[in-house]
């Protein structure tokens, strides 16, 4: 597998700096740029693209916190993340309340489309006020969760940095991996209810 860190220049990490991560891509990248190899031989273009998509494809990967854990998990133990769908801990809750808020803005979402005189529709766009207030709330509750996710990767860093080299048998004994595996699937999730709440949202204003 190809480590998308070492490909860039960049420490193997749970929270990297969005500006280093661009940064790198661009250095790395400018001297395979298509742009630069468009009159160049045949065989030359061709590595040259090739090059620069493995460099996009590693920015891509590592700017998104989902899929860098993702990837750090999957280089760091050998292997794919098990039970993805179950809760990890501490998200209960919120998986709980999204879920039931989404099913009954959906219901009101039908009731509102099935509206047809004046008083019901007056009616149904003051609920709509509410529901898009109630659904905001529930917005921030998840963009809460994302700031502390994020906060536990930062921390986490430093565990990363003082374990053992790369290559060294002891390192996979020294990582939390299965707290790395938990982190990325409340990022799956909080990616999940982000868009579920969002595309609520839009229903709501049109």
């Amino acid at each position: 597998m190809t480590d998308a860190f070492a490909l860039l220049g960049l420490p193997r990490r749970p929270w990297l700096d969005p500006d280093d991560v661009q940064r790198s891509f661009h250095e790395r990248s400018a001297a395979w740029h298509p742009d630069r190899h468009h009159g160049a031989p045949d065989a030359q273009r061709v590595e040259a693209g090739r090059i620069y998509a493995e460099l996009h494809a590693a920015h891509q990967l590592l700017r998104e916190p989902r899929d860098r854990l993702l990837h750090l998990f999957e280089i760091e133990s050998c292997s794919r993340p098990r039970d993805i769908q179950r809760i990890p801990p501490g998200t209960m809750d919120l998986f709980v309340e999204v879920g039931q808020m989404c099913r009954d803005c959906d219901e009101y979402l039908k009731k509102k489309a099935e509206a047809t005189s004046p008083i019901l529709r007056l009616r149904q766009m003051q609920a709509g006020l509410d529901w898009m207030e109630r659904l905001t709330g529930l917005q921030a509750r998840v963009r809460a969760k994302e700031e502390e996710l994020t906060a536990e990767l930062a921390s986490l860093n430093s565990v990363w940095a003082a374990a053992p080299p790369v290559g060294d048998p002891a390192r996979a004994t020294t990582l939390p991996l299965e707290r790395l595996e938990q982190l990325y699937r409340a990022m799956s999730y909080v990616a999940r209810w982000t868009g579920q709440i969002q595309e609520r949202v839009v229903q709501l204003a049109v």
